[in-house]
């Protein structure tokens, strides 16, 4: 494998010193076994857990797209692109989604990514098109498939891997355990990762409650929120305006906050997650449309408004 040697220097690039257990784990048992089952929480970094064996199972001598990876969400579709594009690899990868121009992927397509990454309905559309040849894909990842059954994509599912001929290796990664897998995934006896932690060790989550003084909580949440030592925190609201409301009021008292909910368009939805990732806005008010699989790493407070 010639790739091997890279990947010192992906991790570097990355800024990671070294992989966790789940990420070595599941390095080795990938590029290794025909098919794979990676349990493992959300945020303990198993999109890089899977995306380091695919970059060594890439072959730099095929054109065209040699792993697709499903996923439930565009916000974690875009992830993945962000990880492996800061992994550095030559490789090339696109994203894939409803909401995104057609003509668009169909441009991007034409030249096709090493790495496809993409929602079922959306990659569905392109295989019926034929948009892309399926026929040097080897790799299926189901990124989060608890959650794309959850979301009733059987039938787009089913669809593309039945057009996937060539496949010789299945990965499923979930965040909970227990789920059937489909017939239709031709997943029979996986290896299995379980990196789910015991009922026992969730004692890391500690739940207080706040009781606001006045009608108008907006002061004792500006008081909690001065208590958090500038900690960063996720603050969930019932409602679109009220989150606005909420993020213009903290920031008329000088504490960073953006919103973040369903009402606003794709670019404006990314921008805020985005400057929230990367600290430059610490407080970001959001209705539970954000408790849907966003991966934010180092999440020390979660408020319900």
């Amino acid at each position: 494998m010639t790739n091997h040697h890279h990947s010192n220097n992906i991790l570097l690039n990355l800024g990671i010193d070294s992989l966790n257990e789940m990420q070595l784990a599941a390095q080795e048992t990938i590029v290794s076994d025909r098919d794979v089952l990676l349990l493992s929480p959300t945020g303990s970094g198993k999109t890089l857990a899977f995306l380091l064996p695919i970059f060594e199972l890439l072959d730099e001598q095929v054109a065209g797209v040699q792993c697709l990876i499903l996923v439930p969400s565009r916000e974690l579709g875009l992830q993945i692109e962000q990880v492996w594009k800061k992994m550095g690899t030559a490789y090339k990868v696109n994203v894939c989604y409803g909401g995104h121009s057609i003509e668009t992927e169909i441009k991007n397509l034409s030249n096709p990514p090493a790495v496809l990454i993409g929602t079922p309905g959306r990659i569905a559309d392109h295989i019926d098109r034929g948009t892309f040849k399926v026929d040097r894909i080897q790799t299926l990842v189901l990124d989060e498939f608890d959650k794309s059954l959850q979301l009733g994509f059987h039938e787009q599912m089913s669809f593309i891997i039945s057009r996937l001929s060539k496949l010789n290796k299945r990965v499923l990664v979930s965040a909970t355990s227990g789920i059937e897998i489909p017939k239709y995934t031709k997943v029979v006896h996986p290896t299995v990762l379980d990196f789910i932690p015991s009922e026992e060790e969730k004692v890391n989550l500690s739940m207080k409650m706040v009781v606001s003084k006045e009608k108008d909580k907006i002061g004792s949440l500006f008081n909690l929120i001065c208590s958090l030592k500038s900690q960063s925190a996720l603050i969930f609201c019932n409602h679109r305006d009220a989150a606005e409301r909420i993020s213009d009021a903290l920031n008329e008292k000088g504490i960073y906050a953006t919103y973040y909910h369903g009402g606003m368009d794709q670019d404006e939805r990314e921008r805020a997650l985005i400057q929230f990732r990367n600290g430059s806005v610490s407080y970001l008010v959001t209705t539970d449309l954000a408790a849907r699989g966003l991966d934010i790493p180092e999440m020390k407070h979660v408020i319900h408004y």
